[in-house]
C-alpha cells in the first residue's frame, strides 16, 4: 500500500502505517486522517504531537492504557479518558492516532 500526496509515493505496509517514519509530515497526517474518515482539529494535533514526543523519547507507541495514562499526567483526566480519546479516533486511539502520526502500530495492539 502507498499513499500519493504532492508528486510523492510515500510507502505503507497492508494497514497503512508508514514504512519510513522519516517520510511523515503534517500533510501527509492529514491525508491519512481523511482516508479514516478524521477530520483534524486542534485536539487531535494536540494527541498526534504528543505521541510523536513520546515515541522519539522511548522508541515505542504506547497502546492504549499506556497511552491514557501518559496523557492524563501532561494534559489532565479529561484529555487522558478513554472517552475523550474515542471521539477522537473512534478506530481505537492508540492505533488510529499512530496510523495518522506516522508511527509504527502500537504494541499489543490487534
Amino acid at each position: 500500500m502507498s499513499y500519493e500526496i504532492n508528486g510523492k509515493t510515500i510507502d505503507a505496509d497492508e494497514e497503512g502505517y508508514l514504512t519510513d517514519l522519516g517520510q511523515w509530515n503534517e500533510d501527509v497526517a492529514k491525508l491519512i486522517a481523511d482516508k479514516e474518515g478524521v477530520n483534524m482539529t486542534a485536539e487531535h494535533w494536540e494527541v498526534i504531537n504528543f505521541l510523536r514526543e513520546y515515541y522519539q523519547e522511548y522508541q515505542i507507541a504506547p497502546a492504549i492504557r499506556v497511552l491514557t495514562k501518559a496523557l492524563t499526567k501532561k494534559l489532565g483526566a479529561e484529555k487522558g479518558s478513554n472517552k475523550y480519546l474515542y471521539e477522537l479516533f473512534p478506530y481505537g486511539p492508540a492505533k488510529q492516532a499512530c496510523k495518522i502520526g506516522g508511527l509504527p502500530k502500537p504494541t499489543g495492539c490487534v
